[in-house]
């Protein structure tokens, strides 16, 4: 059974299994406003099936997420258009299934964030990820900070948003970030052994592990005390030291390229 119709991604159920791609490979499966309200949908679509225990989240492509489509944003957005990518981790994270996200490629700032927002994440060795948002001006929002504070801590969360470095599947395994790393042939039959040993458990058991550790790192961090940080994406889209500090980044990386 298949959701939508939508433009940027595509959510299918099978009876105890469903997939959510993001699905523009043909741009590293940036997320925009329009992809972020999707993803919202089509994570409320999945609770109505009630057969359901996993949802793999993964990107279309040589790619998870190149990140937030800065191009769709605007300072004179709306308040509701400000709070889409909030909205978003929420409802990923909110979902009865456990959702876990299998990651390739670049996994690049607001990708990062989805991903956070999964149960589980296993990638393939060759992934690399990177939060630039800084370097572009801006401040980590959608609720990553605390996400990102939950599964890694305090101190590494200010280190690899504050300084932007990349860094690779190993790294991310070593400071909690991952579940597992393994060799990009693998990737797939990986993820299916995983879901294959979720899918054989009891329903009521497995749902209400995650909705218990949910509620006690909830208690611990509050993820939904950052329901305002797209007030602070707003204003450093406005920001004139931040704009011209973008305009350095985008000139760094088209000089590499």
């Amino acid at each position: 059974m298949q959701a939508g119709p939508f433009e940027t991604v595509r959510a299918t159920v099978d009876g105890t299994r469903g997939e959510l791609v993001l699905d523009r490979p043909d741009k590293l499966n940036p997320l925009s406003n329009h992809t972020l309200h999707e993803i919202e949908l089509a994570a409320r679509w999945f609770d109505e099936h009630h057969d359901l225990k996993v949802v793999v989240v993964s990107g279309a492509g040589r790619a998870f997420s190149a990140g937030a489509d800065l191009s769709a944003f605007t300072g004179d957005a709306t308040m509701e258009d400000r709070q889409v990518g909030w909205r978003m981790g929420r409802a990923l994270e909110e979902m009865r299934a456990v959702t876990v996200a299998r990651l390739q490629g670049w996994c690049i700032g607001g990708g990062v964030v989805v991903a956070s927002a999964c149960d589980l994440r296993i990638a393939g060795q060759s992934t690399r990820f990177s939060i630039p948002e800084v370097d572009l001006g801006i401040p980590l929002t959608w609720g990553g900070i605390p996400r990102l504070v939950r599964e890694i801590g305090p101190a590494r969360t200010k280190e690899l948003v504050m300084t932007c470095r990349p860094f690779d599947a190993a790294e991310a395994l070593s400071i909690g970030f991952l579940n597992r790393v393994v060799p990009d042939e693998k990737l797939d039959a990986e993820v299916e052994a995983l879901v294959t040993t979720l899918t054989s458990k009891a329903k009521l058991a497995l749902l209400e592990t995650k909705a218990h550790v949910n509620a006690v790192t909830e208690a611990m961090v509050g993820t939904g005390r950052s329901w305002a940080d797209a007030d602070a994406l707003y204003a450093g889209l406005r920001d004139e030291e931040g704009r011209a500090k973008a305009a350095e980044y985008v000139a760094r990386v088209t000089k590499k390229g």
